[in-house]
């Protein structure tokens, strides 16, 4: 018997891994996304091109144009398909975006998650249901932890937080902004799916989720965007805590093999933290430094003391849950070998521009000596 997937923004980083990890497994994979990113970011959001390079990598995938705040179209998708796994990682992902279009940001985020997974109860309610959440459902709340300030970065005074943030962390009583508010309520909808109704369900609350396939923007895509400025001479801009806030990072094919894991083995309701852990965090001016050592150019960046409202100061997810009920489950990218794909994929993006425009094939190699 055929494996059929759904996945929601197959065009994007997490989703189109999720296509090719599950396409190479042998699994039906239809990918519902409309290029919403370059409706929101412009030109530089747009992913028609990774959409373009799934269709003929992977005689599996279909793609599939859709909105997810079409009810109606999702009921009929998600009932044709009857897939025995649905992965939903479209969303509106940007902070200042939310704060300009709130309509659009909850629209797509708490309604097109209340679309999909009541198409599922409808219609396949014993399918593993994966949500991509985020760790903005926390909103602040991590800012009130005791921090120390060393010389690049912030860290936890606590050394009960040694391993970073865990589920418990409180998710009310904070300010999220409006994108971790949509997203809280998408959360908190696919849990209640999954006590109220029996289904399987996961939030997976991700750190920075990254990767060669990123189509990074200066509003969402830290490190993606961060390496492209690096290697196009352009200026990063830095907004307050000194750049020495800090992220955990994790590569999209760490995150898809944890999905994987999950749709083997489901559970229900369920939360998790998923990112790089401590041996994947950095801070803005660590990375600069990162950057440089990968690519061999400096960083031009400038900075203003206002930091963006609800941000965090220091986050590093604490997986000890996920490895607990996934043991066998580990991040296996680390930070250097990350930057490099990076730097790789926007390098071979400017070799194309190059080549149309018939100009000379000056850019550095990633091979440069680092750390």
């Amino acid at each position: 018997m055929k494996r059929k997937l759904l996945v929601t923004g197959s065009n994007g980083l997490i989703g189109s891994a999720v296509v090719e990890r599950f396409s190479e497994d042998g699994w039906e994979v239809a990918g519902i996304d409309n290029n919403m990113r370059a409706e929101f970011f412009g030109p530089a959001g747009d992913t028609r091109w990774n959409q373009s390079r799934l269709v003929r990598s992977h005689p599996r995938f279909r793609h599939v144009e859709a909105d997810i705040r079409d009810r109606q179209k999702v009921l009929e998708v998600v009932r044709d398909l009857r897939p025995s796994a649905i992965v939903h990682a479209a969303a509106q992902p940007s902070h200042d975006l939310a704060a300009s279009r709130p309509f659009d940001d909850f629209d797509v985020n708490a309604g097109g998650t209340l679309n999909l997974i009541e198409a599922a109860r409808l219609a396949c309610p014993e399918s593993p249901f994966v949500h991509l959440s985020t760790n903005k459902v926390y909103g602040d709340a991590p800012n009130e932890l005791l921090l120390i300030e060393t010389g690049t970065r912030y860290d936890y005074a606590d050394p009960g937080f040694a391993n970073g943030i865990p589920e418990s962390m409180r998710i009310d009583r904070s300010k999220h902004s409006l994108f971790g508010a949509s997203k809280a309520s998408a959360d908190l909808m696919v849990q209640e799916y999954g006590r109220y109704f029996g289904m399987p369900t996961a939030c997976l609350r991700g750190g920075c989720l990254t990767g060669p396939n990123h189509s990074g923007v200066e509003l969402h895509g830290f490190l993606s965007y961060l390496v492209m400025c690096n290697i196009e001479a352009r200026t990063y801009r830095v907004y307050g805590y000194k750049g020495k806030q800090v992220r955990d990072n994790i590569h999209s094919d760490d995150v898809v093999d944890f999905i994987a894991r999950f749709v083997e083995s489901p559970r229900a309701a369920e939360v998790y933290n998923i990112g790089g852990g401590r041996s994947n965090s950095i801070s803005i001016l660590e990375a600069f430094g990162l950057a440089e050592s990968v690519t061999g150019m400096p960083m031009s960046w400038e900075y203003t003391d206002e930091n963006r409202s609800g941000d965090h100061i220091c986050y590093i997810s604490d997986t000890t849950k996920a490895k607990a009920h996934y043991p066998g489950w580990e991040v296996t990218r680390d930070l250097k070998g990350v930057f490099v794909e990076i730097a790789e994929a926007w390098a071979r993006k400017e070799r194309k521009n190059f080549s149309r425009e018939g100009g000379q094939d000056t850019l550095f190699s990633t091979k440069t000596a680092g750390p």
